[in-house]
This record gives structure tokens, C-alpha cells and sequence, in this order.
């Protein structure tokens, strides 16, 4: 195969937290996770356009302008129609786009019935668009809120696309890549549940910079679950 000079990835594998974000962002397929870390699989899958560089929260992802060999379009579709019933995402299926239907259209019994009607719910897999965001009312809830709250899935849940993080234990600004998803979708609202401990108010304050990053008028709500399960 003839080899050309051109623009294409390179990941830093020192950096890579194994997220699997870039190779669900690779709408190519040329990013695959080997070992727990991402890595170019096909140079000739790599179109050079940089997809996978906003979504990389580690920042491990970066060009280069090498001889490489060229982008093959024609191969690139080949490999999608192949792999439509495979995993969608291109990379983790963890991190595959799911819309899910509520607990009580898959079985009749009286139960508490889940209301979640989306997957991934984490925000570092969220992929940066998605079918099921598009009009949607979403929740950003802190992850404590689910075991707090008794009446999480009724109350929030309920007609909503629920995203859920910890500032703290992720160690990341998710402003960043929520400014994207809320740039790139069609959100109605968003409302914020977080802990009434100090460290939750991160989650609001990276929603609120989210919001003002994008630029776009989405209604913010901030609702606050107390220790004792109190809702304030």
C-alpha cells in the first residue's frame, strides 16, 4: 500500500485512563481499547478530522503529520455495514448509546418500577450526541443521590435523560465536555441533584459553566438531597 504524508492521531498511552470515550467518538472505527487502553488500530480508518480529541478527558490524544497509509473511505464502510449489530459505539460496548424502556413495558407485576431510559448513564461515557437527548429534560444527578434519595426514580427519573458523576472521585472538570453535549443536542432543561455535602457543589458549579460555555438559554434547576434523605 502506498504511503503518504499526512495529518493522523497519536495517543500517549501514559496518559490514556482506559475510558473508552475516543474510541466510541472514532465514528471510523480506527480507535479500539487494547489492554485497557486505547489505540490506533487501522492508520488507514483514520480520516485525520479529530472527533476523538474533545472527547478524551485525559488529554491523551493528539496529531501529528506523518507518512502514513491513506484513508480508505471505501474500507471504513465496508467495516460499519459489517459491524452494524455489533457494538454500535465503535469501541466499548460499555459505552454504546442504549434507549431503554421503563421497567413496567417489560413486566406487568407489581413492583417499584425503574425509570431510567437511557445508557450510558456516566457522564465520561456519555457520547457528545445521542438519539435519546435530542428534546429531552435531563438529569445531572451526583452518584450518593440514587442510594439517599428513596424516591430517586419517581420523583427525578421520571420523563428525564439521567446523567450521573462525582467531581471528586472522577477527578475531572466535566464542564468542558457538557458545554459540547448541550451544544450539540437539543436539551429542553436541565436539572442538578447533588449531595448537601460541600465537595457536590462541583457537580453544579461544572453545570452551570457548562451551560454558559455553550451558550444556550437551557433552564437550570438545583435541587439538594440531604444526608438524611431529605430533599431541600
Amino acid at each position: 500500500m502506498k504511503r503518504v504524508i499526512r495529518k493522523i492521531i497519536v495517543i500517549d498511552e501514559e496518559k490514556c485512563n482506559g475510558c473508552g470515550l475516543c474510541a466510541a467518538a472514532c465514528h471510523e472505527g480506527a480507535i479500539g481499547m487494547v489492554n485497557g487502553k486505547a489505540r490506533l488500530l487501522r492508520e488507514d480508518y483514520c480520516d485525520g478530522l479529530g472527533d476523538c480529541l474533545p472527547a478524551c478527558p485525559a488529554g491523551a490524544i493528539s496529531f501529528e503529520e506523518r507518512e502514513a497509509a491513506p484513508y480508505d473511505a471505501a474500507a471504513v464502510a465496508a467495516a460499519k455495514a459489517g459491524a452494524a449489530h455489533a457494538h454500535p459505539a465503535g469501541g466499548c460496548p460499555s459505552a454504546a448509546a442504549r434507549t431503554l424502556r421503563p421497567a413496567s413495558a417489560l413486566a406487568g407485576e407489581a413492583r417499584m418500577e425503574s425509570q431510567l431510559v437511557n445508557w450510558p448513564v456516566q457522564i465520561q461515557l456519555l457520547p457528545l450526541r445521542a438519539p435519546y437527548l435530542q428534546g429531552a429534560d435531563v438529569l445531572i444527578a451526583a452518584d450518593c443521590t440514587a442510594f439517599a434519595y428513596a424516591n430517586l426514580h419517581a420523583d427525578f427519573l421520571r420523563g428525564r435523560v439521567t446523567l450521573i458523576g462525582c467531581p471528586k472521585l472522577d477527578g475531572v472538570d466535566y464542564a468542558e465536555k457538557l458545554a459540547q453535549v448541550f451544544l450539540q443536542n437539543e436539551i429542553r432543561s436541565v436539572t442538578v441533584l447533588r449531595m448537601e455535602v460541600p465537595c457536590c457543589g462541583g457537580l453544579a458549579a461544572a453545570v452551570q459553566r457548562a451551560l454558559a460555555a455553550s451558550g444556550r438559554g437551557i433552564p437550570l434547576t438545583v435541587r439538594i438531597v440531604g444526608i438524611d434523605g431529605t430533599l431541600r
